[in-house]
């Protein structure tokens, strides 16, 4: 007898295992057709896509259905609880809720009446999951729901020609978008519940239930990033790498003049020439291909400059804190102000920066102006990232230092910083993450002409000299005047310059824009590395 229960068992894993499988296929797949991948409408050995979704969902479904009643026939090993659980009766519930209301409104064709049949549908969805036992409940849920779906697409109930607008002259659903929000959600609810019917039900079900849904959460935020990303290669590398050029040619390396000689010496050699228009050229009638290499140059200065600003003052706010302040209400209220100073919209710190730098700073939109409202920005996540660092950071270190008779500050220097620079590299790689692609702060400082020729030549505003203090200001024209940045110009290409320069230019400067953070994260996260060997060395 045990053994035929066990064999019963196994069948039942595999039935639920169908069931997970075909959830989670039609899941993955319904994100697909909603990107418009692969559309719903595709042929598929002369089958819709739709079909093969709701096809899948009828067999995962039944195959849940069939779980259920084996466990409560007790024809296989099972732990069912008495009630499927408040998590289950509230999430099938809002299914209920809204699949009540849709069918009253679109279906019955109750146009105010709707709010009865979403209540109707909530009261009928939690008695089927709350009333009867575990297994009955999930079986009766989940599969039903998925069943459910599966039939209103195979009956074609929404079928090529059906259209929905909720509200007279709004916006217009049709089954491209419908169909794969409703098979993903059906085929979320249908490996959750089978998860947990594969599990036997009760506390180990309910455990693998959680973890699918992590699970899934997990691969659907992989699965937007690969989106994201994917979009914007595939709409601008074409028209970001237009006109690329290279070759090889011999010539002079370096020189060099010999007194005795009275002549030079030249190396000569292979030398490869590189040119990249979009990225190393600015705007102009006369040029070929427009390029954006003064946003490019605008962008890495923000970042430079708010980063010289800003680090220091954080990482020497957080060490005072941490190691010198005593922990009371002061250090309460900076936590707090730190906390409510990160969190404050990016738009806040334009209008500040508006009203109180720039009439400061020559009246005028400038480089500097921007370098300081993003310095700003980043500041509060530097205290706070670099506080948690230190605080993270032994004591045991700390008295150890103390015993060999070595100073507070040469302990925090030598010992406490170089054990918590990780952590504050980490909170450096966030923060320049964010402003890197702030777009409103700049918008309202910082820039000026749109679309510029040339970039800001920084260095060329100083001189190195041999007396103190060693740099000469020759101007400061090029911290003081407008300057471009990436997101600027995104901006400015989507709004205004999309007719005139092409979808292309636009999609090519986000990738850009995408490249050069990127860039930032890969020096920061280099910096990690190399401050975390030099710990364990």
């Amino acid at each position: 007898m045990s053994s035929l229960v066990q064999s019963e068992s196994s069948r039942a894993e595999y039935a639920a295992g169908v069931g997970v499988t075909a959830g989670a296929l039609a899941l993955a797949a319904s994100i697909l057709a909603f990107a418009q991948v692969v559309p719903v409408t595709t042929d598929l050995a002369g089958v819709a896509l739709s079909d093969w979704l709701a096809g899948g969902l009828l067999v995962g479904a039944l195959a849940l259905a069939a779980v259920g009643v084996a466990s409560r026939l007790d024809a296989i090993d099972t732990t069912p609880n008495t009630t499927a659980g408040v998590s289950v009766v509230a999430g099938f519930g809002l299914l209920g809720l809204v699949t009540g209301g849709l069918v009253a409104a679109q279906t019955l064709g109750f146009a105010t009446l709707w709010p009865v049949g979403a209540l109707v549908g909530a009261a009928v969805a939690v008695a089927l999951v709350a009333y009867p036992r575990e297994d009955v409940g999930l079986a009766v849920a989940g599969g039903g729901f998925a069943g459910f779906v599966a039939l209103v697409v195979l009956l074609d109930v929404i079928g090529p020609g059906w259209r929905w607008t909720p509200i007279e002259s709004s916006a217009v659903f049709t089954p491209n978008t419908v169909v794969p929000v409703l098979v993903g959600v059906a085929g979320l609810a249908l490996a959750w519940v089978s998860a947990q019917a594969y599990s036997g039900f009760g506390a180990r079900g309910r455990e693998r239930g959680a973890n699918f849904l992590v699970g899934a959460n997990a691969a659907a935020m992989i699965a937007l990033l690969v989106v994201i990303v994917g979009l914007i290669v595939v709409r601008g590398f074409e028209p970001m790498t237009r006109s690329i050029q290279y070759g090889l040619y011999w010539g002079p390396w370096f020189w060099f003049h010999v007194p005795l000689l009275d002549q030079y010496v030249i190396f000569s050699g292979p030398i490869v020439w590189f040119y990249w228009p979009f990225v190393m050229e600015g705007v102009a009638l006369t040029n070929a291909v427009n390029g954006i290499a003064p946003a490019i140059v605008g962008t890495v200065w923000l970042v430079i400059g708010s980063v010289l600003l800003s680090v220091p003052l954080g990482v020497g706010t957080a060490v005072f804190l941490t190691e010198y302040a005593e922990q009371g209400r002061f250090t309460q209220l900076v936590e707090v102000s730190t906390n409510g100073l990160w969190s404050t919209p990016s738009i806040v710190y334009g209008l500040f920066g508006l009203a109180f730098l720039v009439p400061r700073l020559g009246n005028t939109n400038s480089l500097l102006a921007g370098m300081l409202v993003l310095g700003f920005m980043l500041l509060p996540l530097v205290v706070i990232t670099s506080r948690e660092a230190l605080l993270n950071v032994p004591d045991e270190y700390r008295d150890a230092s103390a015993a060999l008779g070595v100073s507070q500050w040469q302990t925090i220097k030598s010992v406490v910083l170089p054990a918590a620079m990780p952590g504050v590299i980490t909170g450096v790689i966030l923060g320049v993450g964010r402003i890197a692609g702030e777009t409103a702060p700049i918008l309202l400082v910082m820039t000026g002409e749109p679309f510029p020729t040339n970039g800001a030549n920084v260095l060329g505003s100083f001189s190195f000299t041999s007396s103190f203090p060693f740099v000469d200001i020759l101007n400061t024209g090029a911290l003081l005047e407008p300057s471009s940045a990436l997101p600027y110009q995104l901006f400015a290409s989507i709004s205004a310059g999309v007719g005139q320069m092409g979808e292309g230019f636009a999609w090519a400067t986000a990738l850009v824009l995408l490249l050069v953070v990127l860039g930032f994260y890969a020096i920061g996260i280099a910096s990690r590395i190399y401050f975390r060997k030099k710990l364990e060395a």
